[in-house]
């Protein structure tokens, strides 16, 4: 009886723990956002009202001082209601009060942490690597169409297609990306500046659609702290223009909504990489967090109502008026970006959910 007891809370144990900790690194993520806001809203003396991680009834809550802190009950997201954000206000702490280069920074701090965030996670997985990854060329397959093509041993490829590589990372996702197989080389050559045209790959059929053969190996170096920050340095940017791209080919219809994840998904993500896994190898579940960090804190940028980028977008346009657009019309166009911002966030979750039910 025991041990079938044992048995069960074991096995109901190895499919809980992941989901667990996936929770807790998407809220750490989403902390971290807020935390940003809240510190430099202390550190320019702004009145706080709460802070909160997570969404919808409060299920703690603690006051000290004038502050609020509280967790709340979906760990989808937090806040820091600071008196005077979306409402006029007599208090000369208020935040509508702050003259706008601090306002200007305690918007865009969130943003910023997440991005420092993925970076920092980037730098334990670049240091607890067997090997970093370069963008030169070391070897390559029998039979390398790309080496018939120009590609040599030892180029250090520079741009692809006409996009700077800033990484390895870069090299897989601007490949993946290309549509044809056939891509365009820069290459730095015995000092040189060389262009490779036209560099075909050999591809396989897999599910109906053409996947292109990586026929090539890049140099790897050994982790050591300078190899480690530039590469940290240069996989974060990649990440950054990543999501950019990736935005990009949402909006010219390369991807669809349901290539797109929310919450729920990102979640279930995080849990499958935790439990992938290992003390050995974490690089799966660092790399995923860092790419949830970074692609936070970038969404966060654009401007769009009711997301930080859209408070940043006005607040330039009243640095460029030298007076601020009236704080009504302000908070009615960021209440209808939020309510359209909700029910876009309720479509992904619903295709999550679908997700999940089919997966």
């Amino acid at each position: 009886m025991f041990l079938s007891f044992a048995s069960t809370a074991a096995a109901v144990w190895g499919k809980a723990w992941p989901i667990i900790v996936a929770i807790l690194f998407f809220g750490f993520v989403v902390m971290s956002h807020e935390l940003g806001h809240f510190c430099f809203a202390k550190l320019f003396k702004v009145k706080v009202d709460e802070f909160a991680i997570g969404m919808g009834p409060k299920i703690f809550k603690v006051k000290k001082g004038e502050t609020t802190y509280a967790l709340r009950l979906f760990p989808v997201g937090g806040l820091v209601s600071m008196d005077g954000e979306d409402k006029e206000s007599d208090n000369d702490r208020a935040f509508c009060n702050k003259p706008v280069w601090q306002r200007f920074i305690i918007v865009a701090a969130g943003a910023t942490i997440n991005i420092l965030l993925g970076f920092i996670l980037i730098v334990i997985m670049l240091s607890a690597s067997d090997l970093i990854g370069t963008m030169e060329v070391r070897s390559f397959a029998d039979n390398a169409s790309t080496q018939a093509c120009g590609l040599q041993v030892g180029d250090k490829i520079t741009a692809i297609n006409g996009n700077h590589v800033f990484s390895d990372l870069d090299m897989s996702f601007l490949l993946q990306r290309d549509k044809d197989a056939t891509v365009d080389f820069t290459v730095k050559r015995d000092g040189k500046k060389t262009e490779l045209k036209n560099v075909k790959f050999d591809t396989y059929d897999k599910d109906g659609r053409q996947v292109m053969v990586f026929d090539f190996v890049i140099v790897g170096v050994r982790p050591s702290p300078l190899p480690v920050i530039k590469y940290s340095v240069g996989e974060t940017v990649s990440v950054v223009r990543m999501v950019w791209l990736s935005l990009f080919d949402l909006i010219t219809g390369q991807y669809h909504l349901s290539d797109m994840s929310g919450p729920i998904g990102v979640v279930s993500y995080i849990a499958d990489a935790a439990e992938q896994s290992t003390k050995a190898d974490p690089t799966p579940f660092l790399m995923l967090t860092a790419l949830i960090a970074i692609n936070i804190g970038v969404f966060n940028l654009l401007p769009v109502p009711a997301l930080d980028g859209g408070r940043l977008f006005f607040m330039l346009i009243e640095m460029i008026r030298r007076k601020p657009i009236p704080q009504k019309y302000e908070s009615a166009i960021h209440a209808v970006g939020l309510i359209l911002l909700l029910a876009f966030m309720a479509l992904i979750s619903v295709n999550d959910v679908l997700n999940l039910i089919r997966g």
